[in-house]
């Protein structure tokens, strides 16, 4: 079963297209809604990505509203999805209730949701990954700003450090980033305030933006590109209602805007945005959420453990688990690409066998081309000893999972060398090493790393994960090795 996020983003490419076209019909009928309503989906399906029927509209015209809203959603192509804009929220025992109405009874894949409620009161929409929920973060009405903007000191959930503040829409942005376990939470930011939606995208790198405000509003839609867009090209669903429903042709209208967003969106891929949205992203990257997400993926564990050499350690690592982790594995993806965008380099050089899943994460993040290094040649075929095109004279940059010592990583510096590629530099996600990067530069080679287990550390003792005695051990295991 395909999550919401697996559907919208199919539809996206399908159509090449992020526009939403809004169904708010204003007629006197309920028979002029109806009519309105299928004229416009008729002349737009083409090029819309998503269908966005507010049930305000509707309701309006009392029962018979509410069966026109079925009618109006059940004649939507099925490949479209349809995001009810109904805002719902509400307390855990009455929330399922809604869930059924918004999805069975009037069969939308989608629902606008507030935050204000909690957690516990969405977790009836959250459940069901086929269906998404778009949160209220940061909406486009000037009013919004009065609770959306208030400063949140944050104890309860470590989002906050040494005291800082953050807006109220922020946290919001934070918390649905957590809540995506399922693939299909999404949040509402709209664009007439691009620096708001920027903050957002840096807190939330991986969700889909349902951006109302470009139009009547006066969002400006270059801004909420540079701003919201993400690396991939996509994140982004640009809801426009008034301007389509008032054309004399509809079709003709959702092409031009359809358009207009992907000449922006071009135009903001030719100016770098790619590289601009991944330096965002590492603005943004917290070694505290890194530390959380290597427990919560079981990557990282305390206690005695042995070791190949025979050795016991009081930390064991293991990055080969964030490949069940998608999420994580996209965030690591990101912190890495961060890093790797200002360096200069052919092709991305994946270390078997625990940094091949983690080097091609990062090869779509960066949309690099990927090699890899056999661990032993091949005795059939071709014999390989690298897998992957490449032309002799090329640079590679080698992406690891970590590094204690850096002996392991020159057998396959020197297989790429034979091969005729130049490898100049090595990027990691953790440094464990004392001196490992000495070892490297020795040797003529750059060691990066998203951070160093010394950093970690203080967040695993502060998060209560380990005690300071089991700290102070790890500490002294990695200066004896």
């Amino acid at each position: 079963m395909k999550s919401f996020c697996q559907f919208l983003t199919e539809r996206c490419q399908q159509a090449n297209s992020l526009l939403c076209v809004g169904l708010d019909p204003r007629t006197p009928t309920v028979d002029d809604a109806r009519a309105e309503c299928l004229r416009i989906i008729a002349a737009t399906h083409p090029v819309t990505a998503a269908y966005k029927p507010n049930i305000a509209f509707f309701e309006a015209y009392g029962p018979a509203g509410m069966t026109m809203l079925k009618e109006v959603i059940a004649h939507i192509p099925a490949c479209i999805p349809v995001i009810l804009d109904a805002k719902r929220g509400d307390i855990p025992d009455t929330s399922p209730a809604y869930a059924k109405a918004v999805f069975e009874e009037l069969g939308a894949h989608a629902v606008t949701a507030s935050p204000y409620i909690g957690s516990d009161g969405l977790q009836a929409f959250f459940d069901r990954p086929e269906r998404g929920v778009f949160v209220l973060c940061k909406t486009s009405n000037k009013g919004g700003d009065e609770f959306q903007k208030l400063q949140v000191l944050d104890h309860g959930q470590g989002l906050m450090v040494n005291g800082a503040t953050r807006n109220l829409y922020e946290v919001v942005a934070q918390r649905a980033q957590a809540w995506n376990t399922l693939d299909n939470v999404c949040l509402v930011v709209g664009t007439t305030d691009p620096s708001a939606m920027g903050k957002v995208r840096a807190v939330a790198p991986d969700l889909w933006f349902l951006a109302p405000g470009v139009g009547a509003q006066g969002g400006d839609l270059q801004a909420a590109i540079a701003a919201g867009l993400r690396p991939d090209g996509l994140g982004l669903l640009f809801n426009v209602s008034r301007s389509v429903a008032r054309a004399a042709d509809p079709g003709a209208e959702a092409l031009r805007v359809r358009d207009e967003i992907n000449e922006a969106r071009g135009r903001w891929q030719g100016a770098g945005g790619k590289n601009q949205a991944l330096s965002t992203r590492h603005s943004a990257f917290s070694t505290q959420k890194l530390a959380q997400d290597l427990l919560t993926s079981g990557c990282v564990k305390f206690g005695s453990f042995t070791m190949k050499s025979g050795i016991k350690s009081p930390i064991y690592l293991d990055l080969r688990r964030l490949v069940t982790h998608p999420q994580i594995m996209w965030r690591a993806a990101q912190a890495y690409a961060a890093i790797m965008q200002s360096l200069s380099f052919d092709r991305i050089a994946g270390l078997p066998y625990a940094a091949l899943p983690i080097a091609t994460a990062v090869s779509l993040v960066m949309d690099r081309p990927l090699i890899y290094p056999r661990r032993e040649a091949k005795e059939y075929g071709t014999k390989a000893v690298i897998e992957g095109d490449f032309v002799a004279g090329e640079t590679a940059i080698v992406v690891d999972d970590l590094i204690t010592t850096g002996g392991s990583k020159f057998e396959a510096i020197d297989k790429l060398a034979a091969a005729g590629l130049t490898v100049r530099d090595i990027v990691v996600l953790i440094d464990r090493s004392f001196d490992g990067g000495k070892v490297l530069a020795d040797a003529g080679y750059r060691l990066h790393s998203v951070v160093n287990i010394h950093q970690l550390l203080p967040e695993w003792e502060r998060s209560g994960a380990i005690t300071s005695a089991q700290a102070d051990e790890v500490r002294a295991f990695l200066a004896m090795r």
